[in-house]
């Protein structure tokens, strides 16, 4: 391709042609908590679909690091089923040889120096080795509870440390505290240890497609554009709904519940998201300041009380199964007032949103798993129809199915054939799997490889953190001084105070 100087020039050399895959350089992950579920389906599994889609070095080394009396050889065979088990791309044996020869076990504990000294010895051996030039990212995939003690580990070791061109970064796993105090406190310890720039905190819900696709949907789309405010839009729903319950999870989950979980981080993301101003470029900081700007102009709609709902789940039917309520799991109690399900009505004090309610809500044990974001749109402001026309006919709305069947629906008014004059809805419909032939990427995949290429768009940093919690943080104290969180029935969508909720400004929730 010809220059403006008539020369010409490479496009695999020109970093700004966005259309070309970037390829991780040296480098190795090293990943703190390897014997949990998240390494196992998710971490693992997505480091072979990378290097399946050759998009990592053959400088690569990923290291576990566990208390489990593990050879390199024991690591290996670990990772060996992960994949077999959970890989999106399909095994080939001659990727997984190539990838294995830069496998490492260290075994040790969190509160052992000499632990940490045999991982630094490790990751030098490989620097020399594997030619991974000093160029670490450590995963911690652990309690929070856990963190200052691996973080100043880090420190002591020199491990969090980096020499002339080389890098050391850390990826931190939700939760990011359970309330503004604590993250404020977890925030301080790990940037103690590494800068702000080199910590990832993941979100890996800003991984998948669907959500990156917002940004595309949004700023490369007249269409849309005009109508994206308080002027056409009437409230937006955010709704990420699962059917599964909590069997076997009451360990991470009692006294956590639903809004610190799913609200806190997930959907106030989603939600920055939707409502934020078109950034200058696509760069990080300018990404970062955008939602940054609306998550410092959220507010709760008061009074709280009247304008949050939550719930817990109770026995029910799930489809064709019955199903026992959350008191019933193992390892609930029966005076148990966490909640399973949360609802909280937000606006956004912007010119852009003036007015318009962001009604956020998530729960286990629902009717069906879906996540999608629905901008509902006004009523015309003149229909010459009478009801019987239109009777059947709801407001406009744009839906962004996040999962499980990604992309867009576009619902509107259309004439049935041979009537006089009704109308119906009728939907407009954009799929993934249907309009292109590659499967997207799993989030861990995108959010791992831009860890490793230093990209961190995708990554809340300290000021998102923090302002989410501001906004939750009323919320949680008006339900810890009221009582307890209504029951509802499994597989069915929620408390009637969420309806409720919705009722009192003639609104109603979307059942996907």
């Amino acid at each position: 391709m010809p220059r403006e100087d008539g020369r010409w020039r490479n496009p695999l050399r020109d970093r700004r042609d966005k259309r070309l895959p970037r390829i991780a350089g040296p480098s190795s992950l090293i990943i703190f908590g390897v014997t949990g579920d998240l390494a196992r389906k998710k971490l693992m599994p997505a480091v072979y679909d990378l290097a399946n889609r050759g998009l990592l070095p053959p400088s690569f080394a990923l290291v576990g690091f566990g208390r489990r009396d593990w050879t390199d050889e024991d690591f290996a065979n670990v990772v060996h089923d992960a994949v077999r088990d959970h890989s999106r791309t399909g095994f080939r044996e001659d990727v997984w040889e190539r990838l294995a020869e830069g496998f490492r076990f260290v075994q040790g504990s969190f509160d052992d120096d000499a632990s940490f000294d045999r991982l630094r010895d490790s990751l030098a051996a490989l620097d020399a080795e594997r030619g991974t030039d000093g160029n670490h990212a450590f995963y911690l995939s652990i309690p929070p509870n856990a963190f200052p003690t691996v973080c100043e580990q880090l420190r002591r070791s020199g491990l969090a440390t980096a020499d002339g061109d080389s890098w050391r970064r850390v990826v931190i796993e939700k939760p990011f505290g359970h309330d503004l105090a604590s993250a404020r406190k977890l925030n301080a310890v790990v940037n103690s240890v590494f800068p702000e720039s080199s910590v990832f905190r993941i979100d890996h819900y800003l991984g998948k497609e669907t959500v990156q696709n917002i940004l595309a949907l949004r700023f490369a789309n007249q269409l849309f554009d005009p109508l994206w405010s308080s002027h056409y839009v009437d409230h937006v729903q955010i709704t990420m709904a699962e059917d599964i319950g909590l069997g076997g999870r009451a360990g991470y989950y009692d006294g956590i519940g639903a809004a610190r979980d799913v609200i806190q981080n997930h959907l106030l993301q989603l939600m920055a998201l939707v409502a934020m101003e078109e950034p200058i470029s696509f760069e990080p900081k300018q990404l970062q300041a955008e939602k940054i700007k609306v998550l410092a102009a959220t507010r709760n709609i008061l009074p709280i009380e009247a304008n949050a709902a939550r719930g817990q789940y109770g026995p029910g039917w799930q489809g064709s199964e019955r199903v026992a309520g959350l008191k019933e799991e193992a390892g609930f109690s029966a005076d148990s007032t966490t909640e399973t399900f949360a609802a909280i009505a937000l606006e956004v004090d912007s010119r852009r949103w003036a007015g318009v309610p962001f009604y956020l809500r998530t729960g286990k044990r629902l009717g069906r798993r879906v996540t999608e974001i629905a901008l509902v749109f006004k009523r015309a402001p003149h229909l010459p129809f009478d009801k019987t026309m239109t009777e059947e006919l709801s407001q406009n709305a744009l839906v962004i199915r996040v999962q499980p069947d990604e992309g867009i629906t576009l619902r509107f008014g259309s004439k049935v054939p041979a009537s006089s004059m009704e109308v119906r809805d009728v939907n407009m419909d954009f799929s993934y799997g249907s309009a292109f032939t590659e499967a997207s990427p799993e989030a861990y995949e995108r959010l791992i490889l831009d860890v490793l290429l230093g990209e961190p768009s995708l990554f809340p940093v300290n000021e998102e953190v923090e302002l989410s919690w501001e906004i939750l943080d009323p919320v949680l104290n008006s339900w810890a001084a009221n009582g307890t969180p209504d029951t509802y029935e499994s597989g069915t969508w929620g408390p009637k105070s969420a309806d409720e909720m919705m009722a009192r400004t003639g609104r109603s929730w979307r059942r996907p």
